[in-house]
């Protein structure tokens, strides 16, 4: 993206795959531009492979050979007359060196510029500038001496618990709470071996572990004539693994002071890194209400549809217009904050079994008829779930007017939204929504932990499960039967909570 240069983007490529894909092609198609989407061999029944206007296919391979392969999505990109790419999340959103391919091969990328990327994709370097920009950070260790018996007295100096991070990475590999001195070398060699082995980088930094944080992002959003802009926060502190699976805006923990504080500091950094597209400043609060940077993301955010729900606005078309070399056509002023939204991740995982991975073809996707809710799926029925991809299936989002009136919506939503075929952790879910813990606002990143015992499954009564079976049976049995009969034999199984089949 050029600043200040204005280019009206007639296609786009979109170099992802499944309900993000959708996502973008949704948007594009009404803004009258023209989409190509990929896919590998193996995904030729998704979705998102006819979605496009046109569509092109990466062959077969490891992702390395498929969505990871820089060289042949320009190619692509440049073979089918394409403007722009959007890089959707995850594969190559945050690689600076795909950003900058695209733009030296004419393209128009619909992300950061490379440099924002590069600095803030390290969490080392993003934690020297965060301090240079005086914004609060987490005390710790970033710097370049990794002999342990340093890292050692770092710890030592900062205090227990603390924190070991790759500096390199993400989603929780190279990861380590250190409780107590005597278990940290172990945990820093396991830390920097498994940090090698994902990034093929080593280095690690240490930060104080806080020991019951809340997990608050600001959605950020800047254009190229210096306009800066926050879409207020989410929180997202309910996680499995360091993966969230709940988010929701507004924070049940955030007044409007401190609400007023967190995003002055996410438009500091946005402002001091001449920050150009969306993005998401992410920090940790904690209980005592102060809160410190933990990084930024360089991209659109999995969750982002909570944050359309609550402003109204609509993220990738921003996204867009940023790309074209537009001035966003808001103010600050105009961005406002109404009632309250929740999403759900739905994961083919069994989350009473450690959250194993499930694998097999999903028979029938629930559709859910409830007003101010939204399913963003990258699936339909009779597709297959490999493990060749992430198991995210579906997002579920609701809105309503309060805290309690969007939970209750999503929770009968999930009633609706069945995947039958497959292990989900809708159920578990379901258990997360409607216990007493959610309902208060205990949301703290140790939430699936602390509360394991209370999200356990309760027992069926006998005749819970002699329903279940027999429509289990039945199901089985009678998988020719009309659509209608189907229909209600999956409402049935729903309505009792049975685990999916």
């Amino acid at each position: 993206m050029n600043d200040k240069k204005t280019k009206m983007i007639k296609k786009i490529l979109i170099a992802n795959r499944g309900e993000i894909a959708l996502r973008v092609i949704q948007t594009a198609r009404e803004m009258g531009i023209s989409t190509v989407t990929l896919y590998t061999d193996e995904e030729k029944s998704l979705p998102h492979c006819t979605a496009g206007d046109e569509s092109f296919s990466l062959g077969s391979g490891s992702l390395k050979e498929t969505y990871l392969n820089q060289e042949k999505i320009i190619a692509i990109a440049k073979s089918c007359g394409a403007d722009a790419i959007h890089p959707g999340y995850g594969f190559l959103s945050e690689k600076s060196s795909f950003a900058k391919l695209v733009n030296d091969s004419g393209l128009i990328f619909i992300g950061p510029k490379p440099e924002s990327i590069d600095l803030m994709g390290d969490k080392k370097t993003s934690k020297i500038k965060i301090q240079e920009l005086q914004v609060p950070s987490i005390p710790g260790y970033h710097g370049d001496n990794q002999e342990i018996s340093h890292l050692v007295n770092e710890a030592k100096r900062i205090g227990f618990p603390v924190l070991i991070k790759a500096s390199a990475g993400g989603g929780g590999k190279g990861m380590r709470i250190v409780e107590v001195e005597t278990e940290f070398q172990a945990a820093l060699e396991g830390a920097k071996r498994e940090s090698l082995n994902a990034f093929g980088d080593d280095t690690v930094l240490l930060e104080k572990y806080i020991t019951s944080p809340r997990h608050i992002e600001i959605q950020v959003m800047s254009d190229s004539h210096g306009n800066h802009f926050h879409l207020f926060e989410r929180e997202c502190s309910i996680q499995r693994r360091y993966q969230k699976i709940v988010e929701e805006s507004p924070s049940p923990a955030v007044t409007p002071e401190l609400r007023a504080k967190m995003t002055a500091a996410a438009i500091k950094i946005t402002s001091g890194i001449n920050y150009l597209g969306a993005g998401t400043i992410e920090l940790i609060l904690d209980t005592d209400g102060l809160f410190y940077f933990l990084e930024m993301n360089t991209r659109l955010q999995v969750e982002h549809p909570v944050t359309e729900m609550v402003t109204g606005l609509d993220l990738v078309r921003l996204q867009i217009l940023v790309a074209q070399g537009e001035k966003l056509p808001f103010s600050q002023a105009d961005i406002k904050q109404t009632g309250h939204a929740i999403e759900v991740r739905l994961y083919a995982e069994d989350p009473d079994n450690d959250f194993l991975p499930s694998i097999g073809k999903i028979k029938k996707i629930g559709k859910t008829s409830l007003r101010h809710t939204r399913l963003d799926c990258g699936y339909v029925d009779g597709n297959e779930v490999t493990i060749s991809f992430d198991p995210m299936l579906a997002k579920l989002i609701s809105w309503g007017e309060n805290r309690e009136q969007a939970a209750d919506k999503l929770n009968l939503a999930l009633n609706e939204v069945v995947f039958l075929g497959l292990k989900t952790n809708r159920d578990y879910l379901k258990r997360i929504l409607t216990s007493k813990e959610y309902r208060e606002g205990k949301t703290f990143t140790h939430f699936v932990k602390t509360f394991s015992e209370q999200l356990k499954p309760k027992k069926k009564t006998k005749e819970e499960m002699a329903l279940a079976i027999a429509a289990s049976l039945f199901n089985k049995k009678n998988e020719t039967l009309n659509q209608n009969i189907t229909q209600k034999v999956d409402a049935w199984l729903s309505l009792i909570g049975f685990r999916n089949i």
